[in-house]
């Protein structure tokens, strides 16, 4: 692999890329991606395992976007990775590898909620729109997107929070002025047990375990449909203000197996 040749393509879309040997304990395989800073600013951070197939290469480059698609051939199959900027920062995105990705603009579709590509069909949004940030079918502020309710959808606004968080993983949150959640699956939470049991499980580890009964835990809802208005806040993307109730709804980087290979969380 020519390190250089893939630096040479980030430099294309205006950016820096460092590609080096991964030097931490215990990465035996594999490549990790995350964004990195000196005292120039942001670069791409590509660290590759010293074992392991780590063929990388650029399957598309976009200067004008200022976008590229990157590849690698590991020991599990091959997995891409939008690497791009958005509003104020660098980014990079693991793409599913279960969609049919071939260039940029496949990566963006493949990025999107079925929920938004449907509703993206049924305005019949133009081709040149569908990569913006806003659009006749939806707002999005970084991995969010936020899709108008239709009328018939009622949303219980006494349920309301205010200035309430939505976060991936431990990233930096997403501050909502409103937001109401709707459904879902009820769950017990605790710091033994963050992805929650059902009441059933619930239930089955208490008899089992009277003991536990203690632990801190916390009835969520797991899964629910989310919806927001006002204003959205997040110190690396530009406010936006949403006029009416919007379901919110992620991508799909984390139906990648290859998001795995991605530190940088936004």
């Amino acid at each position: 692999m020519n390190t250089q040749w893939i630096e040479g393509h980030f430099e294309k879309i205006g950016a820096r890329a460092k590609v080096h040997p991964e030097t931490r304990r215990n990465r035996n395989e594999g490549v990790t991606i995350d964004i990195g800073r000196d005292s120039a600013g942001e670069f791409f951070d590509i660290a590759m395992a010293k074992v392991a197939s780590n063929d990388l290469c650029v399957v598309d480059v976009q200067p004008r976007m200022r976008h590229l698609l990157l590849m690698s051939d590991q020991n599990d199959g091959k997995h891409k990775f939008l690497c791009g900027h958005d509003e104020r920062h660098w980014f990079v995105a693991a793409v599913p590898e279960r969609a049919s990705v071939s260039n940029v603009q496949t990566a963006f579709d493949a990025l999107k909620p079925a929920v938004v590509r449907q509703r993206e069909n049924q305005l019949k949004v133009k081709s040149r729109k569908r990569n913006r940030r806003r659009n006749e079918a939806f707002i999005r502020q970084g991995e969010w997107f936020f899709v108008p309710v239709p009328e018939w959808l009622r949303v219980d606004e006494r349920m309301a929070f205010r200035n309430e968080p939505i976060a991936r993983g431990g990233g930096k949150p997403h501050i909502c002025e409103e937001l109401v959640r709707q459904g879902g699956e009820l769950v017990y939470v605790s710091p033994q047990h963050p992805q929650g049991l059902t009441a059933m499980q619930h239930r089955r580890l208490i008899s089992r375990q009277p003991n536990l009964r203690n632990l801190q835990w916390v009835a969520q809802r797991r899964n629910p449909l989310v919806f927001v208005r006002g204003k959205i806040r997040h110190s690396d993307h530009k406010t936006i203000v949403l006029n009416g109730w919007h379901q919110v709804l992620m991508n799909t980087e984390n139906q990648s197996l290859a998001m795995r290979h991605v530190a940088f969380i936004d």
